[in-house]
């Protein structure tokens, strides 16, 4: 199986993060114009590196799913929030026939991991796409798992903070089993580019927004 990493200035996480990949999955670490040497570290850690040059985390993710070459694919994200030795817990009802897109759903284990107003945005677009789609998540999960093939006929068009929640309406549209399975969640290493910035927080609630008037 392959996991998509999109990567922007991960340098400090990125051992940790592809120390703990299992032997099963193969890394695809999406460069998206780091300074910090992040895709010279994931090439000598063993990791295959490709470049995204257009900034967002849809376009890195989508790059990396374009460079993929497995049936299953997983996202996970690569500042160590997520644990990826809990990837086959993600991909395995998807691998089983059990389930065709599989969420994260995060559960933190250390005090102050997920801070509140990201939670409490967090719960309010769940409860928006649960109304809207009738599928009952409670998390949009950055890592999941899905077949490469049928996501690519998703077609997914924002390349911004959007792409996971569109992925995830467009996978409800199209009649997919949807499943949650938990996963822990800690604190990331280094600053967040979304909800690290105020600039950052505001881009991302704008994408979203868009993604479900849509």
């Amino acid at each position: 199986m392959d996991v998509i990493f999109p990567c922007l200035d991960e340098a400090e996480a990125l051992p940790w993060v592809l120390g703990r990949l299992p032997r099963a999955f193969r890394p695809i670490v999406v460069d998206n114009g780091s300074v910090d040497g992040s895709a010279g570290i994931a090439r000598s850690l063993g990791a295959v590196v490709v470049s995204e040059p257009h900034r967002g985390f849809g376009a890195a993710c989508h790059r990396g799913l374009s460079a993929a070459t497995a049936e299953v694919v997983c996202f996970c994200d690569c500042d160590a929030s997520l644990d990826p030795r809990q990837l086959p817990l993600v991909a395995g009802p998807v691998l089983s026939g059990a389930a065709d897109l599989v969420l994260g759903r995060r559960r933190p284990v250390i005090r102050g991991a997920w801070p509140l107003p990201a939670r409490l945005a967090n719960w309010e677009l769940a409860r928006r796409i649960r109304c809207r789609t009738g599928v009952r998540v409670r998390d949009l999960g950055p890592m999941r798992a899905a077949r490469r093939e049928e996501l690519l006929q998703l077609r997914l068009a924002d390349r911004r903070c959007g792409y996971a929640l569109e992925m995830l309406v467009r996978a409800a549209d199209a009649g997919w089993r949807v499943r949650e399975v938990e996963v822990d969640y800690r604190p990331r290493i280094g600053r967040s580019k979304v909800t690290g910035t105020f600039r950052g927080y505001w881009q991302a609630v704008r994408d979203m927004k868009s993604v479900l008037a849509r």
